[in-house]
C-alpha cells in the first residue's frame, strides 16, 4: 500500500512525509514546488507536477499503485483568497475536483484531505466543535467548504471514504531542526516573530488591537505540526481498515492571543521583537478555539505537544539552523 502525498514538499506535507517515513509507510511526493521547496523531502522520492494533471497523475497512479491519497496542495493565504479569489477557486476546488475524478476511475477509495477552521467563519468564545455553523468569512474558508460537501457526496455516490481534518493555527517544526516552517512571501504570526527575533526582520505587524478579547487582539488554537501529522496518520490508517471517514477538528482547545505569541517569544529567543500597529485584515475572525474531543473519539488522537512554549521552542530552533540561509 502506497500513499501519494499531494503538497508534500510544504510545510505540513514534508513532516507528513518525514512521519510516514518513520512508520515504515510508502509514500511518493507530487508537489508542483510553487510554494514547496524540494529540500523539505528529505529522502522519498520527489515528482514534481500538478496533481490536476490527468496524465501525469494517472501515471503515477498505475506505476506506484498508490491505494491512498493524502491532499495538502491547496492555496492557503486569507488576505490573498480577497484580492485574488480566481486562484483560490481554480486550485482549491476544480483541481480538488479534477483530483477526486481521476480516483473514482481508478478506484482509490481513500483521501485525507487537508480542511480548516476557517469554514466556520465568526466563532463564539467557546472551543468549536464540528457541529458549529458554517460561514466561511474568506474565499479562502468557502474553497474548503465546498471541497467538504464535496466529499461527502463522493462518499454517498462513489464509495469514497475520506476524512477532511479542520486545523486551526499548524504551529512549530520538527523537534530536530531538519524541516520547518517557511513560505514565500510569510504570513504566519509564529515565523514572522521569530524572524524578527533573529534579526531577518525588522519588526512584525499586529493588524488589530480593537477586537473583543481580553488584550483586543487576535485568539488562536496553535496546534503542533508533528501532531497534525499524527493525526493523518490515524486517519490513514482507520480509512484503510474500511472506516467512513468524516470531517475533524484538529487543535489543542487552548487560546492564545497574538500579544501572548509575541510576548512568549520573546522569552523563550531573549531578544527584542520590535511591534507595529495595523488595521483588522479582512476574513479574519476574533477567536477561533478548537473542540477536537471527537478526533480522539474516533481515531484515539489527542495532541503530545500542546503546550505553546514548546511549539515556539521547535520553530525557533528552525530558525536559527536554517533561516540565516535562506
Amino acid at each position: 500500500m502506497t500513499t501519494l502525498v499531494i503538497g508534500g514538499a510544504g510545510y505540513i506535507g514534508s513532516h507528513m512525509i518525514k512521519r510516514l517515513r518513520e512508520e515504515g509507510e510508502p509514500a511518493i511526493v507530487l508537489d508542483n514546488l510553487s510554494t514547496g521547496f524540494a529540500d523539505s523531502v528529505l529522502e522519498d522520492e520527489l515528482i514534481s507536477g500538478n496533481f490536476a494533471s490527468e496524465a501525469l497523475t494517472a501515471e503515477i497512479f498505475g506505476k506506484y499503485q498508490i491505494d491512498a491519497v493524502m491532499h495538502f496542495a491547496s492555496c492557503i493565504e486569507v488576505g490573498e483568497s480577497v484580492s485574488a479569489p480566481a486562484k483560490y477557486y481554480c486550485n482549491n476546488v476544480a483541481n480538488t475536483l479534477a483530483l477526486l475524478d481521476l480516483m473514482v476511475r481508478h478506484d482509490i477509495k481513500v483521501l485525507v484531505f487537508s480542511s480548516s477552521a476557517a469554514v466556520y467563519g465568526h466563532a463564539n468564545s467557546g472551543p468549536l466543535t464540528e457541529a458549529a455553523p458554517c460561514a466561511p468569512l474568506s474565499p479562502y474558508g468557502r474553497t474548503k467548504r465546498i471541497v467538504e460537501q464535496a466529499l461527502e457526496d463522493f462518499r454517498a455516490a462513489y464509495g469514497l471514504r475520506f476524512f477532511a481534518l479542520r486545523y486551526f493555527n499548524a504551529a512549530g517544526a520538527d523537534p530536530k531542526g531538519r524541516i520547518g516552517e517557511r513560505h514565500n512571501p510569510e504570513t504566519h504570526l509564529i515565523p514572522l516573530v521569530l524572524q524578527a527575533a533573529s534579526g531577518r526582520r525588522d519588526s512584525i505587524t499586529v493588524f488589530g488591537r480593537d477586537y473583543p478579547t481580553p488584550d483586543g487582539t487576535c485568539l488562536r488554537d496553535y496546534v503542533h505540526v508533528d501532531d497534525l501529522c499524527e493525526a493523518h496518520l490515524l486517519a490513514l490508517r482507520a480509512l484503510r481498515k474500511g472506516h467512513e471517514g468524516g470531517i475533524l477538528n484538529l487543535g489543542n482547545a487552548r487560546a492564545h492571543s497574538v500579544a501572548e505569541v509575541v510576548d512568549a517569544a520573546r522569552r523563550i529567543t531573549g531578544r527584542p521583537i520590535p511591534v507595529k500597529e495595523g488595521p483588522r485584515r479582512p476574513g479574519d475572525p476574533a477567536v477561533l478555539v478548537a473542540d477536537a474531543s471527537a478526533a480522539f473519539r474516533e481515531f484515539g488522537w489527542s495532541p503530545k505537544t500542546p503546550d505553546l512554549e514548546t511549539i515556539i521552542e521547535h520553530a525557533w530552533l528552525w530558525e536559527r539552523q536554517k533561516g540565516v540561509r535562506w
